[in-house]
């Protein structure tokens, strides 16, 4: 195998009707035009609908492409096999049904050749429709995650468009302690913590393993008006002492 440079992870879990309209096809044509080489690795969780036929007839007709299936564990240890199974010097994890579109990542591999380690998507802004109280806990949520686990400026650790160095990547998936063990479960599982604790551990690499000098870059996401996709502006965040926060231009 040729080196690889961008390793894109998908989970998947009952997702026949997005791919049905299509979204995988986006994935696709957008790698298709890259000028690096990339694999494109998609973990069925033990889906019950067509998807599971679905993959293997997609990854039959477009190579790089490739597909695991997993018997059903949740959304956490979905991810984690991909990002363990993965190959390239960067290795991005990002939803099937494109919440944020894989467009995004020609504004992320940038802050890669700048020496971070990570970058993360994070949606800025209130949801539209959202309820009062669901705001107020939201926000509360998001104190009390700063203050206890040290996660200030991430304003959402759910979206799902994460970015790391593969050897960083490797370190934190290994060590994830709440999501990775394996467990089969039934029906829909949220994993919710996931994000978190992966988060966590990356701040915790940069801190200890680089002796400070890890960098974390983030992908503040506002929402447009008229649906719940996002396209993101990008942040850096330096994990250093001065903890400065730099806007790309």
């Amino acid at each position: 195998m040729g080196k690889i440079d961008l390793s894109v992870v998908i989970p998947a879990y009952n997702e026949e009707t997005n791919i049905r309209l299509g979204a995988l096809d986006k994935v696709s044509r957008f790698l298709e035009r890259a000028s690096y080489q990339w694999e494109a690795i998609i973990v069925d969780d033990g889906s019950t609908d067509g998807t599971r036929e679905l993959l293997d007839a997609f990854v039959k007709a477009n190579p790089g492409f490739s597909v695991i299936h997993n018997p059903h564990q949740g959304k956490a240890s979905t991810v984690i096999t991909g990002m363990l199974g993965s190959h390239g010097s960067i290795v991005l994890f990002t939803d099937l049904d494109q919440a944020t579109p894989i467009t995004e990542l020609a504004k992320v591999l940038p802050w890669f050749e700048k020496g971070y380690d990570v970058v993360i998507g994070s949606r800025s802004g209130q949801r539209q429709g959202a309820p009062f109280t669901r705001r107020v806990m939201a926000r509360g949520f998001m104190i009390l995650r700063g203050i206890i686990l040290g996660l200030r400026g991430i304003g959402d650790t759910q979206c799902g468009f994460k970015a790391f160095k593969n050897a960083v990547a490797k370190d934190i998936f290994h060590r994830l302690k709440l999501y990775g063990e394996v467990h089969i479960v039934s029906g829909s599982m949220v994993t919710a913590g996931f994000d978190i604790e992966m988060l966590f551990l990356a701040k915790k690499n940069g801190i200890q393993n680089q002796g400070g000098t890890g960098r974390m870059a983030l992908c503040g996401n506002p929402p447009r008006q008229s649906d719940d996709r996002f396209s993101p502006r990008i942040y850096g965040y330096r994990q250093n002492p001065d903890k400065r926060m730099a806007r790309a231009v």
